[in-house]
């Protein structure tokens, strides 16, 4: 007997068709104006991508999980993996402003200065460590409270 397909309902199916007709339309929207450029520059994004930055996050991440396993702390992971998972991403989003690599490019476009990129990158980082780095204060403080006194 054959084995039967699972498919979602119609509703799911609707969803995945939608989907896939506007990622076909914005990758043909897309890829309109300089399509070699475009595939160069998902191609670059990838090799990039594997090559370079997966090892350099992957490495840092074992590092960190070291540092913390070995002061006997390794349930703090998640409170430094979020942070600078989010604040890489904003630096990997946002790098050629915040470096001020296209400065006189976002001036022509926009009229402004790429002079606040840094300082908000370095403050949305500050803010991200320092709350998580509260989250983990207040969840160490109610697992004390939580904790039946010891014997003596």
């Amino acid at each position: 007997m054959p084995r039967r397909v699972p498919v979602g309902s119609p509703l799911q199916l609707l969803l995945l068709a939608c989907s896939f007709a506007l990622a076909g339309y914005a990758g043909v929207r897309l890829l309109a104006g300089d399509w070699l450029g475009v595939a160069l520059w998902f191609a670059g994004a990838a090799v990039l991508h594997d090559l370079v930055l997966l090892p350099l996050y992957g490495t840092a991440d074992r590092a960190a999980v070291r540092g913390l396993d070995a002061a006997g702390h390794r349930e703090w992971t998640p409170y430094v993996r979020v942070p600078a998972m989010l604040s890489g991403l904003l630096l990997l989003i946002w790098f050629p402003l915040i470096a001020g690599l296209v400065d006189e490019r976002y001036r022509s476009a926009t009229g402004r200065s790429t002079d606040g990129f840094l300082a908000r990158w370095l403050l949305i980082t500050a803010v991200l460590f320092g709350g998580s780095a509260l989250l983990l204060a207040l969840r160490l403080r109610r697992a004390a409270k939580h904790r039946p006194p010891a014997a003596h």
